[in-house]
């Protein structure tokens, strides 16, 4: 069941309006509270709860236990798209790309597959023109400006992509994945995709998780270099 067809069982009520809402800040926020989810949308706590509700009843979201518990009492609860809910957003052609896929390697073989997965991934991240970046010299504010231009380039192509700090490094997230269904089937697209932001970037990369394994998040570490003094 697509988002659309959900909104026309709902007979398009604001209620479907809402729970689309609510489905795509999940797609770019996963893993957040109702709290947060309602200050996003502007709507009551409450409300955004029993839509939550309603929403993992249908099999679309799923709640998730915290990594981190700080100070006392409960902590509260962390809400997520469901694999059922992320198919939402881009699975109507799986069938078709995964036989038109198997054709190319029929014709072409594997040689031939990963040419069209490269060309592919330079589409998608290679189209970012990031500010002039070497592996002898790369800085943290270029490596990072580097990086927030190919998660913009992702996020255009659906991706939804964000780059955060984490530890001595950055951390590139995809929140989505267009071709997650495709991806587990021809690994060549998630590779080739990370050789793509590695050359973008200009530096190496330490892909961690990816939604094609069944990870929540495609998630790639980008170590930074040390900080420049003066």
């Amino acid at each position: 069941m697509t988002v659309s067809s959900s909104r026309a069982a709902s007979g398009c009520s604001p209620e479907g309006d809402t729970r689309e809402k609510i489905m795509h800040t999940l797609l770019n926020h996963p893993r957040s509270t109702a709290a947060a989810i309602a200050e996003q949308l502007h709507l009551t706590t409450a409300g955004v709860r029993r839509h939550l509700s309603a929403l993992i009843q249908d099999g679309l979201v799923e709640t998730v236990t915290p990594t981190v518990v700080e100070g006392r009492g409960r902590p509260p609860a962390l809400f997520r798209l469901t694999d059922v809910g992320r198919a939402n957003f881009g699975h109507a052609y799986d069938q078709l790309a995964s036989e038109a896929l198997e054709a190319l390697l029929d014709f072409a073989g594997e040689a031939g597959l990963r040419l069209f997965a490269l060309r592919r991934a330079k589409r998608i991240v290679g189209a970012t023109q990031p500010p002039a970046v070497t592996a002898e010299n790369p800085t943290q504010e270029t490596l990072l400006a580097a990086a927030e231009q190919v998660a913009a380039s992702l996020s255009d192509n659906g991706y939804a992509a964000t780059v955060q700090h984490a530890g001595y490094g950055l951390q590139l997230c995809h929140h989505h994945c267009p071709i997650a269904r495709i991806a587990q089937r021809y690994p060549i697209f998630c590779e080739t995709e990370h050789e793509v932001i590695a050359a973008t970037l200009g530096t190496h990369i330490q892909p961690l998780a990816t939604i094609a394994d069944g990870h929540g998040v495609c998630t790639t570490n980008i170590p930074l270099p040390p900080a420049t003094t003066t």
